[in-house]
Parts: C-alpha cells; structure tokens; sequence
C-alpha cells in the first residue's frame, strides 16, 4: 500500500525513539494539560464505535499558529480519546494528518477511528 499515491516509499533500517526514550526524567501533566483533557472529554461525543484490532485515525487540526509542528497535538488529544473510549493507542497503525490555517478563537479538531487496512506495504530500500 502507497500512503501518497504515486510517491515512493523510502526505507531507512534503524529502530524508531519514542518519546520516552528521547527524554530524560519524569514527565509531569502540566496545569494546562489537565485542563484540556478535562475540557475535551467534556466535549467529544459520548460514544464512538471502536473497532477491535489494528486501527486506522485520521485527524485533522484547524491551528491558529502555522508555525505549529503537525505532530504536537496528536499525542495530548490521542491520550484523551483512547481513556474516553476505552482502547489502547497502540492499536493504531496507520493515521492520517493535516494542519489547516483558521482564524484565532476558530481552532478545532476533526477525527475518525476505523479499522485499519490491509497490513501489506510496499517497500523500497532508502
């Protein structure tokens, strides 16, 4: 499976970090985050059908701020859904995400959960 249509896929032979591994120390939620995560959970639907097994999502990220990398927000709003729907982000193998320029006080943020597609990727060496 091609991600962008007609772009080849590049492969480089080296593990992934996580963001634990990239970090030293502990972590603490901020203020702010709290906040946002209780304010969010408010606010998303009550129930969204999940899927068991692999998962696909697809966000998207109405920003205020271009300058914002894409990534950023994935984590904080990811952790939300899955404690308000009961699944574990690790099921997630395949996401799609766009930032999209809004007016500041128009921020938003668009999702989906669907079970994920066929497993079989096209590969190329790097």
């Amino acid at each position: 499976m091609m991600f962008l249509k007609g772009q080849k896929m590049h492969k480089v032979d080296i593990k992934p970090m996580s963001v634990n591994e990239a970090w030293q120390g502990r972590r603490f939620k901020t203020p702010k985050y709290k906040a946002y995560a209780r304010d969010l959970s408010l606010i998303l639907p009550a129930s969204v059908a999940i899927p068991t097994g692999p998962l696909q999502v697809e966000y998207e990220f109405g920003l205020s701020n271009m300058q914002a990398d894409y990534d950023n927000p994935i984590k904080p709003f990811q952790d939300v859904l899955q404690a308000k729907y009961g699944f574990n982000d690790s099921q997630i193998i395949q996401a799609v995400v766009r930032k999209v320029k809004v007016k500041k006080g128009s921020e938003y943020i668009s999702f989906s959960i669907a079970c994920a597609k066929s497993q079989n990727h096209e590969q190329s060496g790097a």
